[in-house]
């Protein structure tokens, strides 16, 4: 059957938008990569990185939100709403990309793409401890073969270095617990915030939050490096590279789905360890590749699995809505067999 213009528009303008996003969420991890490793740029800063993002980010938010009003703010939080929801997930949010980025400083490209397989583990672990989820079985078995994808794969790594995966699976477990705590918090008072609005009201906490570790542990070392003059250039379109992926999240989510961004993110994880290997010249080594496809074919299970899962609530909402309808009609029908009778008795 042809597809009609309208549909094959739409088709054409979600790949547009998923290949954006793409690109930039690759550039943003080559990027971060390049400036943190001390064999490239050498800027090992990852705090002080992390505060330049929060910083454009924030400023560009409060543009398109309260100036050009391009994104409606139908929410206007609270004071008590923002202190008891936004600012645990602002403190989550820094933490994760604290140690996100400074696991750059000791990992592969390739190597931080395959841990970060461990995703749906963490989340489903972090849900279970604040009883979000329900145990099982299978979904249980699913994460084990998961996590054993990734140890295999971490076996074959030759420059394994284990304060990098320390790093790296901190900012791992922040990062899933931030998104259930976003659930939890946000999501439960029906409050559902698209990437441009949380980097309204959290971008600027985020900042806040980073201040500190910033004042005690990189501060100092900045100012002993007085010499060292950040090209505004490199660190520029580096933040705006930042902001462009948070900016397409919201695109390619209002056009697909999120589930379909989680799907793209598997191929994305690919494309990075080709890069690595091919450009960055990285060593990824036979037992690498076996780790990570064991592990990327639990993850694209569970995705199914997800997808299935969101398949039969959908089903389900419409038959209960059906069921409503039908309901309604009958007890119509049967107030106006009710009514015709009255009148003929009359």
């Amino acid at each position: 059957m042809a597809l009609s213009g309208g549909v094959l528009r739409n088709v054409v303008v979600s790949f547009v938008y998923l290949a954006v996003w793409l690109f930039l969420s690759c550039s943003v991890i080559v990027y971060n990569k390049y400036i943190m490793d001390r064999k490239l740029y050498g800027w090992p800063f990852p705090i002080s990185l992390t505060m330049i993002h929060m910083a454009f980010c924030s400023t560009l938010a409060f543009l398109l939100v309260r100036v050009f009003k391009v994104v409606e703010d139908s929410y206007s939080m609270p004071r008590e709403l923002y202190l008891r929801s936004v600012v645990p997930i602002g403190a989550l949010y820094a933490l994760s990309l604290w140690f996100y980025n400074s696991a750059y400083i000791y990992l592969s490209v390739s190597f931080i793409q395959m841990l970060k397989a461990l995703t749906p583990v963490a989340v489903y672990s972090i849900g279970l401890l604040f009883k979000k989820d329900s145990f099982n079985s299978g979904v249980m078995l699913n994460m084990l073969s998961i996590s054993l994808g990734v140890a295999v794969a971490a076996y074959g790594e030759v420059k394994f270095h284990t304060w990098g995966v320390v790093l790296q699976l901190l900012g791992l477990t922040f990062e899933a617990t931030r998104l259930v705590m976003i659930e939890i918090l946000l999501g439960s008072k029906g409050i559902k915030l698209n990437p441009i609005l949380s980097l309204y009201y959290i971008a600027p906490c985020c900042f806040a939050f980073l201040s500190v570790p910033w004042l005690i542990l990189e501060y100092p070392l900045l100012r002993e490096a007085a010499s060292f003059r950040p090209d505004f250039v490199i660190f520029g379109s580096n933040a705006l590279c930042a902001f462009g992926l948070n900016l397409a999240v919201f695109l390619v989510v209002g056009k697909t789905s999120a589930l379909t961004l989680n799907v793209a993110g598997v191929v994305k994880d690919w494309l990075l360890i080709g890069f690595s290997w091919s450009v960055i010249k990285d060593t990824v080594t036979a037992v690498n590749l076996v780790g990570y496809l064991l592990a990327f074919m639990g993850v694209v299970y569970y995705n199914h699995s997800k997808l299935k899962g969101l398949q039969a609530a959908e089903a389900q909402k419409k038959q209960l809505l059906a069921d409503e309808e039908s309901g309604r009609l009958l007890h119509e029908t049967e107030y106006e067999g009710t009514g015709k009778m009255s009148d003929t008795q009359d």
